[in-house]
């Protein structure tokens, strides 16, 4: 999906440090929410654990179209863990995957912010339909639709920011490039909307609590004082 596969030298220095300080910032505040407002227990360090896994896997599998295109479960990450853990488990998996050449180290900051704003977008929007749309399954999937979108807008708004050294394309060349790849995307983003509505709905189904867990709570249901 929106992920930035550019090889290292593709923008300049200021541009890397620009954006590795900004997803820096935003892991450094997601650290300490977690640490010292609301807790991160280890029930939801396990979810997170498997969120991770399943992520980096995901990123590894490509749809033979148009060159190749994959999905990122970031709006499920995001749909599950909230957006402080999420923001986590997106820097580690854009780690790995730059680990494995799919994509350049510089690249990590400007993709992990990406990632960061499809999580943020897809939490923000299932809990705020809550009250609104009443299926699961709806609110998974328009919630992931539309953070994928807006993966997207910060995709393609990064790279005409920063520009692309060696490419002697015009900005106008250059963003019609893009929007012909976010076009792509978002017709596979559909898939990736029906897939995490699929798996929203049915945690729904069998373990209701997942959905409902809160940072440091291990035992959700049990109340304050209770064996």
């Amino acid at each position: 999906m929106a992920h930035i596969h550019l090889q290292d030298g593709s923008f300049t220095l200021f541009w890397v440090a620009a954006w590795w300080l900004a997803t820096i910032i935003i892991t450094g505040c997601a650290v300490f929410w977690l640490r010292n407002v609301r807790k991160i227990g280890t029930r939801m360090i396990t979810i997170a654990a498997f969120c991770t896994a399943a992520m980096f896997v995901i990123f590894q599998v490509e749809i033979p179209i148009a060159g190749g295109v994959h999905l990122t479960l970031t709006p499920f990450v995001g749909i599950l863990l909230g957006p402080a853990a999420g923001a986590l488990v997106v820097l580690i998996v854009n780690i790995l995957t730059a680990a494995v050449g799919h994509g350049g180290w510089s690249m990590i900051g400007a993709n992990a912010l990406v990632n960061v704003i499809e999580v943020i977008v897809a939490w923000a929007l299932f809990s705020g339909l809550k009250n609104i749309v009443l299926g699961t399954f709806s609110r998974a999937a328009g919630a992931t639709f539309v953070s994928l979108c807006a993966g997207n807008i910060a995709m393609i708004g990064i790279i005409l920011i920063s520009g692309v050294q060696g490419v002697t394309q015009s900005q106008e060349q250059i963003l019609y490039g893009l929007l012909l790849i976010a076009a792509l995307n978002l017709a596979v983003a559909v898939i990736e909307s029906i897939v995490t509505g699929f798996m929203v709905a049915f945690i729904e189904r069998t373990r209701p609590d997942i959905l409902r867990e809160k940072p440091g709570n291990d035992n959700p249901g049990t109340k304050p004082g209770a064996p």
